[in-house]
């Protein structure tokens, strides 16, 4: 069978992948000059499979109006966004209590552990080299009732297999010895050692070169206008080269999936949520993270690279923009040099933003669409790499009518 995937950042590359691995015969295109050039260019480097949550949880509401007000604050909503902003706030809210937190949450870490075999299987196969490292994530504490309101997720965790450990402040250190300078400044932290870390827009390129080996074709700088159906079923593409024609269509397109399906009837709640990260050069390894560090109160991510340090974070609800605010840089600077100051030479930082497809109920949208042959894989918000080789390979099964390793169900758009 015959499948073209749009969007060739990491999730529509490991449809790609495990499409091809299932036999079929699979085109990619994509508006950009080569793969994982935009929301996976420059994320924050962790594979967070431990960390998989969704936002909307229980008490979030009254955080973020508390976020709203801090100088380094981890939410930024611009006024006078569009109405699909407050549908989608609309729907996030509806999800902020428990009960739909655990169901969330469930779904979620049931797509990352399986997502964290499949890469394991996926670099034990091959050769693939991204500077990655397998020594978990640290998520630091500033604050004791940060301590007390994880407990939940550690239950959730033990529930679904996932191993963790609450540390003290010295249990911190000795896993993340750059800390020992700032130790006044935490009083705990959840190990997650299952966790992994590296560039992912270097995987991008490496599993494209295994893809086009494996036989997938890309076609690049090719902008994708519409989707053309007739009698409930998708005809061709319509793109700027042309009418294309496939058995099969997923559309992997990140923030930009809800408006192509638009037109189709399928209403996707999919919001692009800016995220800003920096690379720094480091300038003294041993005061440098040694994995990915989370610290909680600001929602960023430190990640340590073979000689850089990718610093991620900030959710700023602004639609399409990419300019790179400065007030949104210096949150994500201040971070790094109050935790870890003498790490990375910081007059060298390059800043970047990306827009992360995120759904307000946290979980992606995988599977199967009320148009036969229409496929989705997206809606994977800050977890894209963390998820991806999961959605991709369970996304592959569901394409090619084969059982599924894992439960399917509450994961595509139908549960909308």
């Amino acid at each position: 069978m015959k499948v073209i995937v749009l969007g060739a950042g990491v999730v529509g590359l490991t449809s790609a992948w495990y499409l091809a691995q299932a036999g079929h015969q699979v085109v990619v295109l994509d508006r950009q000059q080569g793969s994982g050039k935009e929301t996976s260019f420059a994320n924050a480097g962790q594979i967070s499979y431990g960390y998989s949550s969704p936002w909307a949880g229980p008490g979030i509401p009254l955080k973020a109006l508390k976020w709203l007000t801090q100088k380094h604050s981890p939410l930024v909503v611009k006024p006078g966004t569009s109405p699909a902003l407050y549908l989608w706030a609309m729907a996030m809210l509806k999800n902020c209590n428990d009960k739909s937190y655990q169901t969330n949450k469930g779904r979620m870490l049931r797509i990352a552990n399986y997502s964290r075999q499949c890469l394991l299987d996926l670099r034990k196969e091959h050769a693939i080299k991204y500077q990655d490292r397998q020594q978990g994530t640290l998520q630091v504490f500033r604050q004791q009732s940060q301590v007390d309101a994880v407990q939940k997720d550690m239950k959730l965790l033990t529930d679904y297999g996932t191993r963790f450990q609450l540390l003290d402040v010295a249990d911190c250190i000795q896993k993340e010895p750059g800390l020992a300078l700032v130790k006044d400044k935490i009083v705990a932290g959840l190990h997650l050692p299952d966790d992994e870390t590296g560039d992912c827009y270097q995987f991008c390129q490496q599993l494209t070169e295994l893809a086009i080996k494996a036989g997938v074709e890309f076609k690049f700088n090719v902008q994708v206008n519409r989707i053309l159906t007739e009698n409930d079923k998708i005809t061709s593409v319509d793109t700027s080269i042309g009418q294309l024609k496939a058995d099969a269509y997923v559309v992997a397109l990140g923030s930009y999936s809800a408006n192509l399906l638009h037109p189709l009837g399928i209403n996707l709640p999919v919001y692009p949520v800016k995220g800003y990260s920096l690379t720094v050069p480091i300038i003294d390894a041993d005061l440098s993270p040694v994995s990915t560090v989370m610290d909680e109160s600001y929602k960023v991510a430190l990640t340590r690279f073979d000689d850089r340090i990718r610093v991620a974070g900030t959710a700023e609800l602004t639609g399409f923009n990419l300019d790179i605010a400065e007030k949104r840089k210096a949150t994500i600077a201040m971070v790094v040099e109050d935790l870890f100051p003498q790490a990375g030479d910081m007059t060298k930082a390059e800043f970047w933003t990306g827009l992360r497809p995120m759904t307000p109920d946290g979980t992606p949208i995988i599977g199967k669409t009320k148009i036969s042959n229409l496929y989705t894989n997206t809606g994977h918000g800050t977890l894209g790499w963390t998820m991806a080789c999961g959605s991709g390979k369970l996304l592959a099964d569901i394409v090619s009518g084969q059982q599924t390793d894992i439960d399917p169900s509450g994961l595509n758009s139908f549960r909308y």
